[in-house]
């Protein structure tokens, strides 16, 4: 199919436009905004943990090797610019407003997930004890055995939030998406045999699961939480990315679907206009002539 001119949908002349037909998806972030928060301010459920069941919670209580202040700097912000490159040289606003859309969809979906289930579940981290009581000394209820905690309470509020990985879960979501759309973006699944495109393809995944990685590392997290997380941010990133883009290895896999249905519109408009012109008679030349005699 041939492309739209480059140049005739930008920022300036149909953002607002666009903007407007998606204004409930973006009201509907919002939303899905202030749910996370209020995941995030409610205590998360504390499971039960005697003396037995914190022998393998005592892994050191350190710094974490990826702060999360860095997560939305390589999981948002890089795939935005990266996009915004993308709209200077096409100069398409339907590309970069779909691209933005679903990496927020991606990202809070992942967030309202993954947050949820951690309230839910309660999961101590391997270095609970150590939040739990900080000198080391432990101390337990005299009826049920329960833990009673001497830590910080925001140390321990966090101790309770292992399953799943939300390191994990946002970084495949923000970098997962932008692995989509660099492999539609530069064809490397156009059949033409490029390996070398799959590097560029597979760089985000990688730094994604090595962040994953660090997160066990850390002892921040079990293994099973990072590969939970992950799943979740891959699979919420596909979906999005799949909702507005073509598989990237079909052949119009590199834009938008509603890139095509503009163009379809705009050849069914031309042709339109040249059929009509083509039926418009000059009245001089093709006007009847009337023959009947004078009354």
């Amino acid at each position: 199919m041939p492309e739209i001119q480059l140049g005739t949908h930008t920022l300036k002349s149909h953002g607002l436009k666009v903007a407007n037909v998606h204004k409930y998806d973006w009201m509907i972030l919002l939303v899905l905004g202030a749910i996370d928060i209020t995941l995030n301010v409610i205590e998360p459920f504390h499971r039960f943990l005697n003396q037995d069941m914190m022998t393998d919670l005592k892994y050191p209580f350190q710094l974490d090797t990826v702060p999360m202040w860095c997560v939305p700097i390589y999981a948002v912000f890089l795939p935005v610019g990266i996009f915004f490159a993308f709209y200077f040289v096409r100069k398409d606003i339907y590309d970069l407003h779909h691209a933005m859309l679903g990496l927020a969809y991606s990202i809070l979906i992942t967030l309202v997930i993954t947050d949820s289930i951690k309230d839910a579940v309660g999961r101590p981290r391997p270095d609970f004890f150590y939040r739990c009581f900080p000198d080391g000394q432990g101390a337990y209820d005299a009826y049920y055995g329960d833990v009673l905690c001497t830590g910080d309470k925001d140390d321990i509020r966090e101790g309770y939030k292992s399953f799943p990985s939300g390191h994990s879960s946002v970084s495949f979501a923000g970098l997962g998406f932008l692995a989509w759309y660099l492999a539609g973006k530069i064809k490397a699944f156009d059949r033409r045999g490029h390996a070398s495109k799959l590097c560029i393809v597979i760089f985000p995944l990688l730094c994604a699961a090595l962040v994953a990685v660090s997160r066990v590392d850390d002892y921040w997290h079990h293994w099973a939480d990072v590969f939970t997380g992950s799943l979740i941010g891959i699979v919420t990133a596909s979906v999005c990315y799949l909702q507005s883009f073509p598989f990237p290895n079909q052949e119009n896999g590199w834009a938008p679907h509603v890139y095509f249905r503009v163009m379809a519109a705009q050849l069914s408009d031309a042709s339109a206009t040249r059929l009509k012109n083509l039926n418009t008679r000059r009245p001089d030349v093709e006007a009847p002539v009337d023959f009947s005699p004078p009354a």
